[in-house]
């Protein structure tokens, strides 16, 4: 993955709080990629709020301390994207909403942008407070995409996954996909409480996958307002494999296995690992969001 050099990057659309401390709260788990895992443990294992990485009610609150800029100051142009993880992220949250802002005005209709928020450790959110080990999750309290940049690596070492940029990619992209189903009226539907392979909750989470995948199609034609030229310039081959390998590899199915040793598909909500490859792909292949309606 590629972008152009001379590009200037938006970090408007992007907080950095990598350096700041929450309160204690009641936390609740996002619509996140990650986030099963806090669900299959706390379901399975008997985890408590405290090992599944949430704050509860009793905690002590912790000492806050002023935002860090390292994003504002350090990510200016598509070159630091190239070289740099965080900018690299921004690079992505920009390019995935420049895509989805004229997407919406082709169909008539009106994008809210959407910040994506870096933390280290905890978060507070509309949706309440919360620790790194549920992973990147949408909030739709405050339409925010919240991201500790140590998941990437996590997706390798634990989940198993190659990694690579793109891989990151995939992840920041299906996020902003529960973003879009937010503003669509979609998103509600994963509320209903049930799991199973073929819940709302699955159906959801495989729409976001699959309007990664339209992005993916569009990313390298969607032209950034500012240049008038695409921001990313270039995917390749490996570059699309590594999104298929981040998706199957949080799987519900993978998940179980790895955690639980058997697989019970009663209580997914995710979908399986072929299912999510399946979507992200069908978004990638036809690059139409008209192609992801997982509901019918």
């Amino acid at each position: 993955m590629q972008f152009d050099d001379d590009a200037r990057l938006d970090t408007s659309e992007v907080q950095d709080v990598r350096r700041s401390r929450v309160p204690g709260g009641r936390a609740t788990i996002g619509g996140g990629l990650a986030g099963v895992i806090a669900l299959l443990l706390g379901l399975f294992f008997g985890v408590g709020p405290d090992n599944l990485g949430l704050t509860s009610e009793n905690d002590q609150p912790s000492v806050s301390s002023s935002s860090a800029s390292q994003v504002r100051e350090s990510c200016l142009t598509g070159e630091d994207a190239n070289t740099e993880e965080d900018c690299r992220t921004v690079a992505v949250v920009n390019s995935v909403q420049d895509f989805w802002g004229q997407e919406f005005q082709r169909r008539q209709a009106r994008y809210t942008p959407a910040q994506t928020v870096l933390f280290t450790g905890r978060v507070g959110t509309a949706c309440g407070n919360a620790t790194s080990a549920v992973g990147p999750f949408y909030c739709p309290g405050d339409r925010k995409v919240f991201l500790d940049l140590g998941f990437f690596e996590e997706l390798r070492s634990k989940f198993g996954a190659g990694g690579g940029p793109f891989g990151q990619a995939y992840v920041v992209a299906h996020e902003y996909g529960h973003h879009v189903q937010n503003l669509m009226g979609t998103l509600g539907r994963a509320q209903d409480g049930r799991t199973g392979a073929n819940s709302n909750a699955v159906k959801v989470e495989l729409q976001a996958d699959c309007y990664a995948g339209v992005w993916t199609r569009q990313a390298t034609r969607t032209p950034d307002p500012q240049t008038g030229r695409p921001l990313i310039t270039e995917l390749t081959d490996a570059d699309i494999r590594d999104g298929l390998d981040a998706a199957a590899a949080v799987g519900d199915d993978r998940i179980q296995e790895k955690f639980q040793g058997r697989v019970t598909p009663e209580s997914w909500t995710h979908g399986s690992a072929q299912q999510r490859q399946q979507w992200f792909y069908e978004g990638f292949r036809s690059g139409d969001m008209g192609r992801c309606n997982t509901f019918r």
